[in-house]
């Protein structure tokens, strides 16, 4: 079919039925690379649009074609995307999603999910942050990465070994699933009645604390260090929203703590956890991403 000609009948339906078997691993790049669900969204519809008017007869694997389009746009938007975090009020925090009813995002091998390693990624230039993913999460070869990027296969290698020491310098080896659950609970149970105490028992002496809330009145605008001063924050949050409750649930591959107050999302708390206990808090407080990390359990429910 022709570029530009409008699709009919059953022409738009084969159309269809590709894009979203593939749509699930397009979210999948594009999300890794930007931290963003309401970005990554934007992503795949443009890269459906673009679908929509090629020419596909031409195109010997939509699965590469897809993916080199939702690529080159994410790297797009990432660069856009740098400028306009330079406003953020406070720590800037990637966007969680709901991998718990939508478990194909991290499906392919759940490399580059969790938001602390989204957070480390972030630091790289878009084009490392890309060649990245596509290698780790996603396995391509290094010859197709290079393709998408419009990169010679050496400088391809350079750029994904490059990335991989910066996030090996920046990352802690994490803990098994059980030991992170483990503390995860020890946590709520101690965050629930604001047990400051119990809270230190269960944080490491050199816990840092981030809290996203773009300015939000009452949420610190510094990164908090210190396992006391960690302690004393959280606990304050059960007056910061009086009434709420604390549940498990699952964002990015690891259970993380939602907090729910009449009814609606107020705080999602993500934790990494080490030898010495939980390093690590982020806390996603800005209204905007809590209404991405619901609308990415829709896009599987079909929730309203």
């Amino acid at each position: 079919m022709d570029q530009g000609q409008p699709l009919t009948g059953d022409a738009l339906d084969a159309a269809a039925d590709a894009f979203e078997r593939l749509r699930p691993r397009l979210f999948g790049i594009a999300y890794r690379v930007l931290g963003s669900v309401s970005e990554a969204e934007d992503v795949v519809q443009d890269v459906w649009v673009r679908w929509q008017g090629a020419d596909r007869s031409a195109v010997l694997d939509p699965g590469a074609f897809l993916a080199r389009i939702t690529t080159r746009l994410a790297v797009n938007v990432a660069r856009s995307a740098r400028v306009r975090r330079e406003t953020y009020v406070g720590p800037w925090l990637p966007e969680p999603v709901d991998t718990g009813v939508d478990p194909q995002v991290g499906a392919e091998r759940g490399e580059a999910l969790e938001l602390a390693v989204l957070l480390v990624l972030q630091r790289l230039n878009p084009v490392e942050r890309a060649a990245y993913v596509l290698r780790e999460a996603f396995d391509y070869a290094y010859d197709e990465i290079a393709d998408m990027l419009r990169l010679s296969q050496a400088n391809t290698r350079q750029i994904v070994s490059r990335a991989r020491r910066r996030l090996s310098a920046e990352r802690r080896e994490p803990v098994d699933t059980a030991q992170h659950r483990r503390l995860l609970e020890a946590f709520v149970a101690a965050a629930r009645h604001g047990d400051v105490d119990a809270l230190e028992n269960v944080l490491s002496a050199d816990v840092v604390a981030y809290a996203d809330g773009n300015g939000m009145r009452g949420v610190a605008r510094l990164e908090i260090a210190g396992a006391g001063r960690v302690a004393r924050v959280t606990a304050f949050a059960r007056k910061f929203f009086p009434g709420a409750e604390y549940g498990i649930v699952e964002a990015n591959g690891r259970p993380s703590v939602l907090l729910v107050q009449d009814g609606r999302a107020v705080a999602l708390v993500s934790v990494t956890v080490g030898p010495d206990g939980i390093d690590g808090l982020y806390w996603v407080l800005t209204p905007e991403k809590l209404r991405a990390y619901e609308r990415s359990a829709r896009r599987v429910t079909g929730r309203p």
